[in-house]
């Protein structure tokens, strides 16, 4: 009972700042359009912010008390908010960009990019956890996973390009059902315009990756960053030169993948195996 306790008291926290996002906005004489624009973000933000249903994010809140002149009112609520159960607190700032990506390019080598996995498999990974979950932390956890793959089939999706290795589809997690369906699902997103999925083989003596599974994307005010997780926490790079370096091992990943016509002969092959 505990954990939804936390999330009822998060869910008023994030509908009382959203209120004051709206007060401070209407005293500026200022639109939610308007407010967004000046921000570098979306209205759709903007809305669902002041709608508490998106939580504030501490650099836009910052930039919004510069802009209203709340003398920190807005951060201060940000920083004193309670943290939310459903999703890690350190990654909310990436769903939020994730969200508004103008592109999005993702090596992975151990498990699908979230945008990629079906319900089934989301639920597999989730029941890997340890400690474990209970059933309706999977529940919910499911539901946001699948909920974030709207984001490729939205009116204007972001160009996505994912490159997966291997071994990814020799695992089974949870069992030979859920792997035919994420066989298809994969074969399904591959004709997706706008989406390139890569299979990085295995047996290369060469490998641009090793270092781990890392993120990039370009924001709707062109920004370049990266993101990578740990086990326990996560770290939004920013730093041109950082960035720079990641991109590079992208570009390089992407000569030693499988190129999209292969992948999707692979994918036809493995379901013919089937």
């Amino acid at each position: 009972m505990q954990p939804r306790k936390r999330q009822r008291k998060n869910a008023s926290a994030m509908k009382l700042v959203g209120a004051l996002v709206a007060r401070f906005r209407i005293a500026a004489e200022m639109t939610q359009r308007q407010l967004a624009e000046e921000t570098c973000t979306q209205p759709e933000t903007i809305a669902s912010v002041e709608q508490g249903r998106r939580a504030l994010q501490l650099p836009l809140a910052r930039r919004m008390d510069d802009l209203l002149d709340t003398k920190g009112a807005l951060s201060t609520a940000v920083e004193n908010l309670p943290e939310v159960d459903l999703i890690p607190a350190w990654a909310e700032e990436y769903l939020d960009l994730e969200r508004e990506a103008l592109t999005l390019s993702w090596f992975e080598n151990q498990v699908l990019p979230g945008l990629l996995q079906t319900e089934s498999y989301a639920r597999a990974v989730f029941r890997t956890d340890v400690p474990a979950l209970t059933e309706e932390e999977i529940d919910q956890r499911v539901a946001t996973r699948v909920d974030r793959r709207e984001i490729l089939l939205r009116k204007q999706p972001p160009t996505a390009s994912f490159i997966i290795s291997e071994a990814i589809l020799i695992d089974r997690l949870g069992g030979d059902d859920v792997y035919a369906e994420t066989l298809r699902h994969l074969r399904n997103c591959a004709d997706i315009p706008g989406i390139a999925i890569q299979i990085m083989p295995l047996g290369r003596r060469t490998h641009a990756g090793l270092s781990g599974p890392f993120i990039l994307l370009e924001t709707p005010d062109h920004q370049r960053l990266a993101y990578t997780e740990t086990q326990r926490g996560s770290q939004l790079i920013s730093a041109p030169d950082e960035v720079s370096i990641l991109e590079r091992k992208y570009a390089m990943l992407r000569t030693q993948a499988l190129n999209t016509e292969e992948t999707r002969a692979l994918l036809d092959r493995l379901l013919g195996e089937l």
